[in-house]
């Protein structure tokens, strides 16, 4: 099979790892901070719905982040940047 012309490439999804170098109390930041899931016996880390950017991170104990659903590496970062602020605003890092 022959492709003619060459094909449009779109990135739709970049997935990201951080770490916050601070060890997490999950428990405090499910009851802290909003549009959080964390349920420990079904899965170790705690999911956060971010909106600004539209992204999911999962938050672990170690303070090791992952970042989906992000549409470029600068909306991953500035998520990051936005969890990290949070947390500290709310004293929980």
């Amino acid at each position: 099979m022959d492709i003619k012309g060459k094909p449009e490439v779109i990135v739709q999804n970049v997935v990201a790892t951080a770490n916050l170098n601070a060890d997490l109390n999950l428990d405090a930041i499910a009851i802290g901070l909003d549009g959080t899931e964390y349920e420990p016996e079904q899965f170790p880390g705690l999911v956060y719905r971010m909106n600004d950017p539209k992204v999911v991170l999962l938050l672990f104990g170690s303070g090791k982040i992952v970042c989906t659903g992000a549409k470029s590496v600068e909306d991953a970062e500035r998520a990051a940047a936005n969890v990290r602020k949070k947390l500290s605003d709310l004293g929980l890092l």
